[in-house]
């Protein structure tokens, strides 16, 4: 693989990466070939036509910037699928990508996915903007509304254009009334059967929040495109291609971990390009052993139905590595030494450090062998 430019773009850069990963990996069989994921940064056609060609399969976050992307969501397509608990919902479309030759295009099989979580986020984050929008065009009707016009077009007009265009389309100006000033020449009180010289057009109106459209948009901004180039829903079905692409979060979790302070990284200096290549090896194997030991520890929590006190004392079933570490800190084997024999004793162990040793044990059997 040769070495990367640092000046160059992420994209162009990763891409190379992903293809270079790809050939060495060449020899795996159709059952062990890796899938690359991706987020929406990554994900451009030129990017997933290459690493298509390149025999690469994938998974990413389909960025809403096109127009295809955005017509994609749909709120009323018929064919939305649940998930058992009911907390997630999806439904497929298969987009095709025509290139300068018609043997050239290529399909991409997308998931429109939204979950309840993400739709009450939305709302609490698009509340707290209508709230603030509301104020500020509350103020642009009160500003057009203190305006005298000359007639009742220009008052329509004026309307139309600062707010009509530009308010949301979850904000409604309702109850407008058009009111009609005679203007007299001249100061004072007009006297009787004096004719006003012009007439001037005033307009009131309030301002409201269309609740139903206000929920289609929150509903709207929920959803979000997971693309894939496995076609095949029997290889990788839309549940499996939605949790695959939300597992590289705790890949990010790790790499924020080994970017920590305490992890002491940014104390180690070389200056070799292949020292820096093997620096890079080693806590990419460190990040795959921490990964290793919270996935094991997780899932013998789920099947033993068992917990560990998370940061705060309340059971979790899914802690993390770091904290599990943070509970281990104390710990230390006290050996005694003498002519005859050697003994040991490990100090401060409790309860949940040995529940936790002997979870761990199947995959790390010499730590669950000094625990005992």
């Amino acid at each position: 693989m040769k070495p990367l430019d640092g000046n160059s773009s992420d994209k162009a850069t990763l891409v190379s990466a992903v293809e270079a990963l790809k050939e060495q990996f060449g020899d795996c069989s159709e059952e062990e070939e890796s899938i690359f994921v991706a987020d929406s940064g990554f994900y451009s056609e030129a990017n997933m036509a290459r690493l298509t060609e390149a025999g690469v399969r994938w998974v990413s976050r389909v960025p809403q910037t096109s127009n295809t992307a955005r017509s994609t969501i749909d709120l009323d397509a018929p064919d939305w699928r649940r998930s058992a608990d009911g907390r997630m919902r999806w439904y497929r479309r298969e987009v095709t990508f025509t290139g300068e030759l018609e043997e050239e295009g290529r399909t991409e099989r997308w998931v429109v996915v939204s979950t309840q979580a993400a739709e009450e986020r939305a709302e609490k984050t698009l509340r707290r903007k209508m709230d603030k929008e509301r104020k500020h065009w509350e103020s642009v009707l009160r500003s057009v509304a203190s305006r005298k016009f000359a007639c009742e077009t220009d008052v329509r007009g004026a309307l139309s254009e600062q707010i009509g265009r530009l308010l949301p389309a979850y904000l409604e100006v309702r109850e407008v009334t058009l009111k009609a000033q005679p203007r007299y020449g001249g100061g004072g009180r007009p006297k009787d059967g004096q004719q006003p010289v012009a007439t001037d057009w005033r307009i009131e109106g309030t301002l409201c929040v269309v609740e139903q459209r206000a929920e289609r948009e929150w509903r709207r901004r929920a959803c979000y495109i997971v693309g894939t180039s496995v076609l095949d829903p029997e290889i990788l079905s839309e549940e499996e291609l939605i949790a695959t692409y939300k597992g590289q979060a705790s890949v990010e979790r790790g790499f924020r971990f080994l970017k920590d302070p305490l992890f002491l990284s940014s104390s180690v200096f070389v200056r070799k390009p292949e020292r820096l290549v093997a620096l890079g090896f080693v806590m990419v194997v460190c990040l795959l052993v921490y990964r290793l030991a919270e996935h094991q520890l997780r899932k013998r929590l789920s099947e033993t139905g068992q917990s560990i006190p998370n940061q705060v004392g309340k059971p979790t079933s899914r802690p993390t590595m770091r904290w599990v570490f943070q509970l281990f800190e104390g710990i230390e084997v006290l050996i005694i030494r003498s002519p005859q024999s050697v003994s040991w004793q490990v100090l401060r162990l409790k309860p949940v450090h040995e529940r936790i040793l002997r979870l761990l044990g199947p995959t790390f059997p010499k730590i669950y062998e000094v625990s005992n």
